[in-house]
């Protein structure tokens, strides 16, 4: 037996879907709508959150079928993490560079109350998509997310 957290123990490939599942603390950062620089590539975020989020649950509308209801929506798997795309602070990212989970993870803390508390939640930070025109998000870019 071991005293490690599954996640120390095992690789994302090998994680059952419970286990892959739970390592998304719900921060809702990758829901927002990003800008790509054509000639560098380099990936900055805006204040502006996708249509399917639900603003006051923090979290996807309709999480199951959000692939299917929004143009380029991205679904993470073991074999598909886009680290690039992902703020520094995901989990998946974190893994797959072999870092471990911060201490305000609620997998580490044990409570989902400390994502709030260190700052990571897009509560009072965000605007809904339809508040917003496609030719205007560059005017909403923001540095918070890293």
């Amino acid at each position: 037996m071991t005293d490690q957290p599954f996640w120390k123990t095992t690789s994302l490939k090998e994680m059952s879907s419970e286990q892959w599942e739970s390592l998304c603390d719900n921060c809702g950062r990758c829901c927002l709508n990003k800008l790509e620089d054509e000639d560098t590539g380099e990936v900055v975020y805006t204040n502006v959150v996708c249509r399917m989020y639900d603003m006051k649950a923090c979290q996807c509308s309709d999480y199951q079928q959000r692939t299917k209801n929004v143009e380029g929506c991205l679904k993470l798997s073991p074999d598909f993490i886009p680290v690039d795309w992902l703020p520094t602070t995901c989990a998946y990212r974190l893994l797959e560079e072999g870092k471990d989970l911060p201490e305000w993870h609620p997998l580490v803390s044990g409570k989902k109350a400390t994502l709030a508390a260190a700052g990571m939640s897009l509560k009072g930070k965000i605007l809904p998509e339809d508040w917003v025109d496609d030719d205007e998000l560059e005017e909403h870019i923001i540095t918070w997310v890293n």
